[in-house]
C-alpha cells in the first residue's frame, strides 16, 4: 500500500532536481578527472535513485531507496578511501558521533521497523546503520572539515527520516530531512572536489 502525505508536489520536483544540480556541480569541479571524484559522481546519481525511489512512501520503494543510499555511502566510503585519510584521531570523533547516533536513535528504529516490517526491515536497517557509520567515521578520517560535517550533516538527515517514519512523527520533520540532506551532500562535493 502506497502512503502520500499532502503538500509533497513540490517536492517531487524539488528533491531530484537538487541532486542534479549537485551533480552538474560536481562534473563542473572536475570530479570526472579523479578516481574519488568519479566515486562521488557514483554516490550521488546512487542518491538521485535512492530520492526517486523514496517520492513514494510503500515498502518496496522504501527499501529500494535505503538499498541506493547504501551503495551511495559505499560509494563515499571508497571516495574517502582514495582522497586519503590521514587524520585517525578525527575518525574517533566521527566514531562517537555514530555510537551516539546508534544509541539514541537506532536503538529506537530497529526494532520499529522489524515491528513495521518484519526482520528483514529491521535488518535492513541496522545494515544500513552500519554502512552510514562506516560513512561518517571515514570522512572524519580524511581530516577536512566540510567532508566530516557534510557526513554528518547527511547522517542526521538520515536519523530525523528513520525517527519520522518508523518511531514518532516529528513536527517539520520532513522539512529538516530535506534541508539537512541537501546541505550534506552539499558539503562532501565541495569538501571533496574544491
Amino acid at each position: 500500500m502506497e502512503r502520500r502525505r499532502p503538500g509533497r508536489r513540490g517536492e517531487w520536483l524539488l528533491k531530484p532536481l537538487v541532486l542534479v544540480a549537485l551533480i552538474a556541480a560536481a562534473w563542473g569541479m572536475g570530479a570526472g578527472d579523479t578516481a574519488a571524484g568519479r566515486w562521488v559522481l557514483a554516490a550521488l546519481v546512487l542518491s538521485l535513485l535512492g530520492d526517486i525511489a523514496l517520492l513514494s512512501e510503500s515498502e518496496p520503494r522504501f527499501v529500494a531507496g535505503l538499498s541506493a543510499f547504501l551503495l551511495a555511502h559505499v560509494a563515499y566510503v571508497v571516495a574517502f578511501a582514495l582522497t586519503g585519510m590521514p587524520a585517525a584521531r578525527l575518525a574517533l570523533v566521527g566514531a562517537a558521533l555514530v555510537v551516539l547516533a546508534g544509541v539514541t536513535v537506532g536503538r529506537r528504529v530497529i526494532p520499529a521497523a522489524a515491528r513495521e516490517g518484519g526482520a528483514a526491515l529491521g535488518g535492513a536497517c541496522a545494515a544500513y546503520l552500519l554502512v552510514i557509520g562506516t560513512m561518517v567515521v571515514t570522512a572524519w578520517a580524511t581530516g577536512r572539515p566540510l567532508v566530516a560535517l557534510g557526513a554528518t550533516v547527511f547522517m542526521t538527515s538520515d536519523a530525523i527520516l528513520a525517527w519520522n517514519r518508523f518511531v514518532a512523527p516529528l513536527r517539520h520533520g520532513h522539512v529538516a530531512v530535506m534541508v539537512t540532506y541537501h546541505v550534506g551532500q552539499a558539503l562532501i562535493v565541495i569538501g571533496l572536489l574544491r
